[in-house]
């Protein structure tokens, strides 16, 4: 015989009977894997697309399909399709750069002066002007201080004339 076999075993419920260890977090109602599959908290999505030339000879010039998918607040819509022309990306980069000094707006795609309407030009600048776009919609400080992102991404109807740049 030893001597623990004579003393009593205390567990931890013996001093705190009413307490319970909570280092368990709370039960899930989603599995994770249905998490992978949700929108997320707040999203922002904004592709540039189908660039259409347009016009005869020296007016012609090519076009770009902007789409706008977001649940932000500083946006108006949640959906958006407008078109925009290069030099209307030029345009709203200059206004850009006037609103928001503290912001170190991206560079556009070079100017092509020589074969710009083939194929490979046209989706070169799309990409670009893709990247440029993504970068401007998603900083914040854009988002808050300029008052020129949402109608050129959203507005169907934007016009440069409107606004006094």
């Amino acid at each position: 015989m030893s001597f623990f076999d004579n003393v009593p075993t205390v567990t931890h419920r013996s001093f705190m009977p009413d307490v319970q260890p909570t280092l368990d977090p709370p039960p899930r109602t989603v599995r994770p894997e249905d998490d992978l599959y949700a929108l997320p908290e707040n999203f922002l999505e904004v592709e540039v697309r189908n660039p259409q030339t347009q016009g005869i000879g020296r007016k012609m010039y090519t076009d770009y399909e902007i789409v706008c998918r977001t649940n932000l607040p500083t946006f108006k819509h949640a959906a958006s399709v407008v078109r925009r022309r290069y030099s209307d990306f030029e345009w709203f980069k200059y206004v850009l750069e006037r609103e928001c000094p503290h912001v170190n707006i991206p560079p556009l795609p070079g100017k092509v002066f020589t074969n710009r309407f083939s194929d490979e030009v046209i989706e070169d600048r799309r990409l670009g002007l893709e990247r440029f776009l993504q970068i401007v919609t998603g900083h914040p400080l854009i988002q808050t201080g300029s008052k020129i992102l949402v109608p050129f991404v959203q507005d169907p109807n934007f016009s440069r004339d409107a606004y006094g740049y």
